[in-house]
């Protein structure tokens, strides 16, 4: 009787640009095709929306003000894979594009 380990890797994906972040998951995941992998699934995340207010001017029109935000989009990648492959060197060697912040995380 073989027993199998089963092993989870999570890879989270943030970026500004959302174009950016869904080729960096489909990159990933093409990579890992050629891998034995039990599973693999992305999981979209909701964006999260900073606004910020400013003055326009810095000392009258206290009502005349601007609005500027910030959309940080993000990913999971789930990756269930047999312990015996070398999963985390494929993930580490990627080359992402400057714009996509990235974090492997063991389980």
């Amino acid at each position: 009787m073989e027993v199998k380990t089963n092993a989870k890797i999570r890879v989270k994906l943030e970026s500004f640009d959302p174009e950016l972040l869904v080729s960096s998951c489909q990159k990933i995941v093409n990579i890992l095709q050629s891998a034995p992998l039990n599973s693999i699934g992305v999981v979209t995340l909701p964006t999260r929306k900073r606004i910020y207010c400013v003055l326009r001017s810095p000392h009258v029109d206290k009502d005349s003000r601007e609005h500027f935000e910030i959309r940080v989009h993000k990913r999971i990648l789930e990756i269930h894979y047999d312990a015996e492959v070398p999963i985390f060197d494929l993930l580490s060697e990627t080359d992402l594009p400057s714009g996509v912040c990235y974090r492997i995380c063991l389980s």
